[in-house]
């Protein structure tokens, strides 16, 4: 790791880097020097180590708002590198063109054959360009409403990695009918025949994340968001002042934490101490334990009762009040 890559890390965070930046200073001093550091070595990274689980244990909405968008936070492409080294991708919408905001194809995962789907993030400015910064385009959603028709018709699971700050807005996007690829996919996600496993590993960014979240299970990880505006747009809604997104991130309630108790998704995920970018390895291990627990229970189940679980799952959120009036 270049410790000099200031840029890469969070105000919150530094103090933790200079932790990390005395061990690294001292080994390399040592390797030269010819010294025996280890005991020192090992009390620094004992106290970066609890530090470290002081510092994330606390974190602000609006801290983690910045590790769910952190550049070196693992991607769709990252998961499937580690989860799926059989994976095939596969390309287009049949009618328009392929949108590389979207990947997808097919995989193992264990013995089962799957369907893997997610919006995918660039590294770069040049690679945030090609991937249109993780936010899909209507043949994008088509894309992924096409594999999972495939899905369906060969008895498929579909595992779906969410993380877009939301769907493309521009005038092509809508001239091309982005509301209607999102409504259909959320049509017909909750009526497709086969278990679907939804994880929102970063930025759960309104009709954009729901286009692919619609499933019998729903996950966050630790450090993800979920909401249907960034807190930006919300605070220049409400207060006319994007300064006051560290207020809209809190009254939003869009942390992991957040929607597990209003009962919007199914579980939280825990991540390395410092986030998922400190590991990709380790975060896609139990990403993957997660995914095969959900779906044991869920591949026994009958068609039909997988579907009336899913239905009820989504029509049971939220508080109803019915008016008593004339």
């Amino acid at each position: 790791m270049d410790w000099k890559k200031k840029s890469i890390w969070l105000d919150f965070e530094l103090p933790i880097v200079e932790l990390e930046e005395r061990i690294q200073t001292l080994q390399d001093s040592a390797a030269v020097r010819g010294m025996d550091v280890d005991d020192e070595v090992e009390r620094l990274r004992a106290k970066a180590s609890r530090l470290g689980k002081e510092i994330f244990a606390k974190l602000e909405p609006w801290q983690r708002v910045q590790l769910a968008r952190h550049p070196r936070r693992p991607t769709t492409n990252d998961y499937i590198h580690h989860m799926f080294p059989d994976y095939i991708e596969l390309h287009g919408d049949r009618m328009f063109r392929d949108d590389e905001a979207i990947v997808a194809g097919i995989a193992s995962l264990g013995e089962r054959k799957v369907m893997i789907i997610g919006h995918q993030k660039g590294r770069d400015t040049k690679s945030n360009i090609r991937r249109n910064f993780g936010m899909a385009h209507p043949e994008g959603y088509r894309k992924a409403l096409r594999l999972m028709e495939m899905a369906a018709r060969f008895g498929r699971p579909v595992i779906t990695f969410i993380d877009t700050p939301g769907a493309y807005p521009g005038i092509g996007a809508e001239e091309r009918g982005q509301a209607e690829a999102i409504a259909r996919n959320l049509r017909e996600m909750s009526d497709l025949p086969v278990p679907i496993i939804c994880l929102i590993t970063g930025e759960g960014g309104s009709g954009g994340a729901l286009a692919l979240g619609v499933g019998d299970r729903v996950y966050m990880l630790e450090n993800s968001i979920y909401s249907v505006i960034s807190p930006e747009g919300c605070a220049a809604i409400l207060w006319r002042d994007p300064a006051k997104s560290k207020e809209a991130a809190k009254a939003m309630k869009l942390t992991a934490v957040d929607a597990l108790e209003l009962g919007v998704i199914d579980g939280v995920i825990p991540e390395p101490i410092g986030g998922a970018h400190r590991d990709h390895k380790a975060i896609a291990i139990s990403v993957k334990s997660v995914v095969l627990d959900a779906l044991a229970e869920l591949e026994p189940l009958p068609t039909s009762e997988l579907l009336e679980r899913r239905l009820r799952k989504f029509l049971g959120m939220g508080v109803w009040e019915e008016s008593g009036g004339d």
